[in-house]
Parts: structure tokens; C-alpha cells; sequence
């Protein structure tokens, strides 16, 4: 998954979170926005890596 589409998933699952119905809900739906934002971090600092070296 490219940088673009890992920010609109995280964008949408904190919506969705903010948006539950039940507290189950919105702790699945934080917990993946959590998840893609470690995935935001590792593809940054990835980039960084690259370009430094480049």
C-alpha cells in the first residue's frame, strides 16, 4: 500500500471510531487506525533511508 492510501484508511477508521456504536466498535476501529499509523511511520522512515543514501 502506497503512503496516500495508508492515511485515507487511517482517516477513515478514526471516522468510524469516532462515529461507533458501541465501545467494541470504536476500539477496533482505533486500534486499526493505530496499526496504519505504525505502517505510516515505517514507509516515511523508509523514505528517508532512500533518500539519504541517494
Amino acid at each position: 500500500m502506497d503512503l496516500n492510501q495508508l492515511l485515507y484508511r487511517q482517516q477513515v477508521s478514526l471516522m468510524r471510531s469516532d462515529a461507533a456504536a458501541c465501545c467494541e466498535a470504536r476500539v477496533a476501529h482505533r486500534g486499526l487506525a493505530i496499526a496504519y499509523g505504525h505502517r505510516i511511520t515505517e514507509l516515511q522512515r523508509a523514505s528517508a533511508t532512500t533518500e539519504a543514501t541517494a
